[in-house]
């Protein structure tokens, strides 16, 4: 990587270079969403840096609404794992025959494993950023956690670690379960740790499970 040159008063701006762009594509395959976990501890002081990381991520109005809440209470951890797994139960009631037994074999969440519970909330009351942006697009806000998110996400993935969004949650029940404000909307539920060997892939596991095939590429960008 190298710099461009810049005034005296200025932090050179960043130059990428080729070996750089391979490594991050890399990057992005490797970041898949894992569900399976080792039971060992991070290494101390790891969250910290990841969520520090992930506050780099761009915010509407320069809000940074996130608001990341390690769970460590047992308490509350088994009640978001009895919300996920009523939920999962709801989920799968939709489904029949075999697309209902493909669905009892997926596994869909960490939250017995992981060692880390990570609660993603958006703070909507948040007086930082003056409404800027978001007056017309509110949810704007949440779209800047999300940011966050995935860039805690390809933090944590350029160490090893692995992360896994529990999306199958009721999440009036998970806010009251977790007590918090009244004013912070969640976003996300997030298993963090190191993947159980040998099912670390750059192919998403819902295809390797033979539930959904990748979209064609040509589906993704319209010319209009």
């Amino acid at each position: 990587m190298t710099h461009a040159p810049a005034p005296d008063d200025t932090v050179p701006s960043p130059r990428f270079d080729t070996p750089f762009l391979d490594t991050l594509e890399t990057l992005f395959r490797w970041r898949r969403d894992i569900r399976r976990f080792r039971t060992d501890p991070l290494p101390e002081g790891m969250v910290e840096d990841l969520v520090r990381q992930a506050a780099l991520a761009p915010s509407v109005g320069h809000a940074q609404p996130w608001r990341f809440v390690s769970i460590v209470d047992p308490a509350k951890r088994a009640a978001i794992t009895a919300n996920f797994e009523r939920a999962c139960a709801e989920a799968g009631a939709i489904y029949d025959g075999p697309r209902a037994e493909a669905y009892a074999r997926l596994k869909l969440s960490g939250l017995r494993e992981a060692p880390v519970h990570l609660a993603v909330f958006c703070d909507e009351a948040t007086p930082a950023g003056h409404g800027l942006g978001r007056q017309t697009m509110p949810e704007t806000l949440r779209y800047s956690v999300i940011g966050a998110i995935q860039q805690l996400w390809l933090a944590a993935r350029a160490r090893d670690v692995g992360v896994g969004w529990v999306s199958i949650l009721d999440p009036a029940a998970a806010h009251r379960d977790l007590g918090a404000p009244a004013s912070w909307a969640l976003v996300a539920y997030l298993c963090v740790g190191w993947p159980e060997p040998d099912t670390d892939s750059d192919t998403p596991e819902l295809v390797r499970a033979g539930w959904q095939d990748p979209v064609d590429e040509a589906r993704h960008l319209f010319v209009w």
